[in-house]
């Protein structure tokens, strides 16, 4: 199905931004996703954000644990000489320390980290700043009193959170308003529409699902665990490609594969549009390296479903193999 004609822009939230239906999520272009067989260069991933541009998806999200620090680089290189013509997203919050993920959501960290990213991405100023992870270990108004501070020197123009629960999404939302929660949605991943996703519609928060796509696996492009890099993100942290897991998932990838050809779409655009199809609300932001994908991407923004078509597609996934993180992962996470 080929792109229609350029995303359009909406209100992410309720003060003001505004953002293409769908954005670029950037982490792949420099860590976690490992091509065994063709490496992706910065010039290739440069390639992809100024298709993008041309595509009206300029929504792009990284963060400062990317590489860490070079995927920072890497966005500030690509949009140089076209700044204003992005909505620009990234996070601080998960550090790295002797090779070992922990968080830090102390106002001294939050407010280092936010002038570096800036320095990074050759910018005076970050469109929308979340909180990557919650930091338990201290209250979360004390994270969020940084963030309001940064927003009100101009460093930051928006503020959001990732992965938290709703109790924590109304905390921080009490000390600052936020635009925007990151989280995990998609056909195989539902959890957060039991509280987090009322929660952000009852108070105005604009919803930015990452991974729609299921890391991949939903396009059917990866159909055998022996295509996956030995060190890729999948393989070592991600129980749903793992073992009897990965063989299940495929069985139920077999059948929105079906379904995608009926509508004439591939099954990552079936998924996609599933996504998209959940609201105005919703602003996804699907990864990729490869103009091709991000053509199919925004392409699946344009499909329509109808009521029967969303509940044939939501059957299939009533029971995914696997939970989404490892459980070390999980306790960082959100509750779902």
């Amino acid at each position: 199905m080929p792109v229609a004609h350029p995303l359009p822009v909406r209100k992410l939230g309720s003060d003001g931004l505004l953002s293409s239906q769908q954005g670029i999520g950037c982490m792949g272009m420099s860590m976690a996703y490992i091509d065994k067989h063709a490496p992706v260069t910065e010039e290739n991933c440069i390639a992809v954000i100024d298709r993008a541009l041309q595509l009206g998806c300029t929504h792009l999200d990284t963060s400062n644990i990317y590489g860490p620090e070079t995927n920072e680089r890497l966005i500030g290189k690509a949009i140089k000489g076209k700044r204003d013509k992005f909505m620009l997203a990234t996070k601080c919050g998960i550090v790295s320390k002797d090779g070992k993920r922990g968080v830090d959501g102390s106002r001294k960290a939050i407010r280092e980290a936010c002038l570096a990213s800036l320095e990074r991405l050759q910018t005076d100023h970050i469109d929308l700043y979340y909180l990557h992870r919650v930091d338990r270990t201290l209250p979360i108004e004390e994270s969020f009193k940084e963030f309001k501070a940064l927003k009100e020197e101009g460093k930051i123009r928006h503020v959001g959170i990732s992965e938290a629960t709703s109790e924590e999404i109304r905390r921080a939302h009490a000390v600052t308003p936020l635009t925007a929660v990151q989280l995990e949605w998609s056909l195989w991943t539902r959890g957060a529409e039991k509280a987090v996703i009322p929660t952000c519609r009852e108070l105005g928060i604009g919803i930015v699902p990452y991974s729609p796509l299921g890391r991949g696996f939903l396009t059917g492009t990866i159909t055998s665990l022996k295509s996956l890099h030995e060190n890729d993100f999948r393989v070592t942290a991600q129980p749903r490609f793992q073992g009897e897991n990965f063989d299940k998932n495929l069985g139920l990838l077999k059948q929105l594969d079906s379904l995608a050809q009926k509508k004439g779409a591939t099954p990552g655009q079936l998924a996609l549009a599933w996504v998209h199809n959940q609201g105005s609300d919703v602003f996804p932001i699907p990864g990729t390296k490869r103009i091709k994908y991000l053509e199919e991407n925004v392409a699946a923004a344009f499909i329509k479903l109808t009521a029967a078509e969303l509940t044939d597609i939501e059957t299939i996934f009533e029971e995914v193999s696997g939970p989404r993180y490892s459980e070390e992962m999980q306790k960082l996470s959100g509750d779902y």
